[in-house]
């Protein structure tokens, strides 16, 4: 039973239901992340997620119209997923850009090179741990042939941290954001990040660590910074 205020109310089975339905849908949707990465969408039969998940193999139509469905959900969830890892940090940031913009006022590259350590730092942590196996394995495979499934997880989540870094990157650099000169270097930079979980397996190897405890992590927020602060070291020398 639940209370409301002093009175205890019964959950009806309405509600008992949705929540079932809702605790399912949640269980397909992790399941489809995972077992879509590792067989691809023609690989990933609707026995074998439903099974994978624990449900009943009508759940998939009942919750998602069909596998199609499932899979374009499991982007959109996977997007939210990071979207919560670093949702606090990109509103802040988002919203200092947009505060400056209305100001007409550009961001010292003090103030960049602030944001964009703490979001490197945030993104390496999350790069190098146990729960984003699944979501590279997903998201490569959209990388190679892409679907309705990538334009869901490059426009929510991808595409504008890509551009919030790259007005970062910009004020660095004190060069226009939109410029193709600054876009280059903002993929080179993302990509120097992505190493971290696109090829996990080398940079463990490398590194010779067994796993990322609290004492790697230290070294790769160091590590992180140190990519930020070179950013126009060679720029800042010349002049």
């Amino acid at each position: 039973m639940i209370k409301d205020g002093n009175r205890p109310a019964v959950l009806r089975p309405a509600v008992l239901r949705a929540d079932r339905g809702d605790a399912t849908r949640e269980k397909l949707l992790n399941t489809a992340i995972d077992v879509f990465g590792r067989y691809g969408f023609d690989g990933a039969t609707t026995r074998k997620l439903a099974d994978a998940a624990g449900v009943n193999l009508q759940a998939i139509p009942y919750y998602f119209g069909g596998k199609e469905g499932l899979y374009v959900a499991a982007a959109e969830h996977l997007a939210s997923i990071i979207g919560g890892h670093v949702g606090d940090l990109r509103t802040m940031i988002v919203s200092r850009l947009a505060e400056l913009d209305a100001e007409g006022a550009a961001m010292t590259s003090m103030e960049a090179r602030h944001f964009l350590t703490q979001m490197v730092q945030r993104m390496i942590a999350l790069f190098v741990s146990k729960e984003s196996e699944s979501w590279a394995r997903f998201i490569i495979r959209e990388q190679m042939e892409p679907t309705e499934a990538f334009k869901r997880i490059y426009g929510s989540i991808m595409g504008p941290m890509i551009e919030m870094a790259r007005r970062l990157i910009g004020a660095i650099l004190e060069d226009d954001p939109a410029s193709e000169h600054i876009r280059l270097r903002t993929l080179s930079f993302v990509g120097s990040v992505l190493v971290f979980r696109m090829a996990h397996a080398a940079v463990y190897a490398q590194l010779e660590w067994e796993s990322a405890g609290p004492k790697e992590i230290e070294t790769l927020h160091r590590h992180a910074a140190e990519l930020v602060a070179v950013l126009g070291a060679e720029r800042d020398r010349r002049s």
